[in-house]
């Protein structure tokens, strides 16, 4: 019973924050006008800056919040983001200038956007060989957030622009309420360890995790793997206005549809796939699916060629949830903290770095004075997933079935 409704908190929790992510796509450019950010490249420039900003403050302040959650357990600093990003909210909905968004998506950044300490509570609640599976409910919980939050940003936005804000504020703040009264400490005292002045430092905490012994080749690969895999969000928009001449409507439909795909897949396929194939070979599925679909998109220019390979990368999104447990496995329960900051940290140098060559990739193969090939940052991509494949083989041990 307690694990149960534990693991329901903490999905609804990745949820409304992946609600309130997806909440701000429709309203970024009106957003961007409301602060005097100018036309709409300048605005697109500028919304990018937003991003980078709240993966730069992810970077260095992940190990930080998951070390603390390992010294004050992960009850408290949950329900403290939660809090944080009830305010992040709250200063989006009234701030009149770039720079108050800015200090907006810092603290949110900075909290760990709840990913990294829910990410850690499910590993001290979940045995080794259940983690994976569990890790993949995370990924159900994102996608169908991914899929709430924009239209609930299209809707909302009918009233106010600021209006979603003011409701993920709210569902922010109702669901740290709710917390302080439903979520039990899933790391007792005994299990815990000193915050010290050295996890202050995020590069030494990077480095030390790195020289554990089992997490340096799956931390490799969770990096390789988000750096390609960050082509998909990069670039969708523009690749099928490029290639198809889709409106913006098409556009957020093949993304809502690809939410609910990656929802399938991480909350009903994945436990079932490990069942049958164990975790190794599940991942391996993955890959392939990865490999697949990232070179198809490489080179396709119809529909039906698309649909078929959209389905393959929902597939793949099968690799994080499963690299990640198996790093988690290879963790002493005093350390699932760090190791989740540590990956959060990974994850948003990948978001940091990969948009710049993707986009740089792009640019370049559109241009007309060159080989036009739309598709190639996707090959680029499958080319990084095929480097992989050794360092992915070393991980058949680190499986927990």
């Amino acid at each position: 019973m307690f694990k149960n409704r534990a693991i329901v908190f903490v999905l609804i929790t990745l949820m409304i924050d992946a609600i309130g992510i997806g909440i701000v796509f429709p309203i970024m450019p009106d957003l961007m006008a409301r602060v005097g950010a100018g036309d709409t490249g300048q605005g697109a420039f500028w919304g990018g800056l937003l991003m980078a900003v709240y993966a730069g403050a992810t970077f260095l302040c992940g190990p930080i919040v998951g070390s603390i959650s390992d010294a004050a357990g992960r009850r408290p600093v949950l329900i403290a983001a939660l809090v944080v990003l009830a305010v992040d909210y709250v200063i989006m909905a009234l701030a009149g200038s770039f720079w108050l968004l800015l200090l907006g998506r810092s603290l949110a950044g900075l909290a760990g956007a709840t990913y990294i300490t829910a990410t850690a509570y499910i590993a001290d609640i979940s045995a080794p060989k259940e983690r994976a599976a569990n890790f993949g409910l995370i990924g159900a919980a994102f996608g169908i957030g991914f899929v709430l939050g924009p239209a609930i940003g299209g809707v909302a936005a009918e009233i106010s622009v600021t209006a979603p804000f003011w409701i993920a504020a709210v569902l922010s703040a109702a669901n740290a309420l709710f917390g302080c009264f439903v979520l039990p400490e899933s790391l007792p005292p005994e299990k815990r360890r000193p915050f010290g002045k050295r996890d202050l430092n995020p590069f030494k905490s990077v480095y030390d995790a790195f020289r554990t012994p089992g997490l340096a080749v799956p931390m490799i690969c969770i990096f390789v793997f988000e750096f390609a895999n960050m082509v998909y969000p990069t670039l969708w928009a523009f690749w099928t206005r490029e290639v198809f001449d889709w409106p913006t409507l098409y556009i957020g439909l093949s993304l809502a549809a690809y939410g609910v795909m990656l929802a399938g897949v991480q909350g009903g396929l994945m436990p079932v796939f490990i069942r049958w194939m164990g975790d190794f070979r599940t991942l391996m599925l993955g890959m392939t699916a990865a490999l697949i679909a990232m070179t198809g998109f490489g080179f396709t220019g119809t529909i039906i060629a698309l649909t078929v390979f959209l389905v393959l990368a929902a597939l793949s999104d099968l690799v994080p949830a499963l690299l990640t447990a198996m790093a988690s496995n290879q963790a002493d329960g005093d350390r699932q903290g760090i190791l989740q900051g540590v990956i959060a940290s990974l994850t948003s140098l990948a978001a940091i770095l990969s948009p710049l060559v993707m986009t740089g990739l792009f640019r370049a193969a559109v241009d007309e004075r060159g080989i036009y090939l739309p598709g190639l940052p996707f090959l680029f991509s499958a080319a990084l997933v095929a480097m992989m494949l050794p360092l992915v083989f070393r991980l058949r041990g680190h499986a927990s079935v």
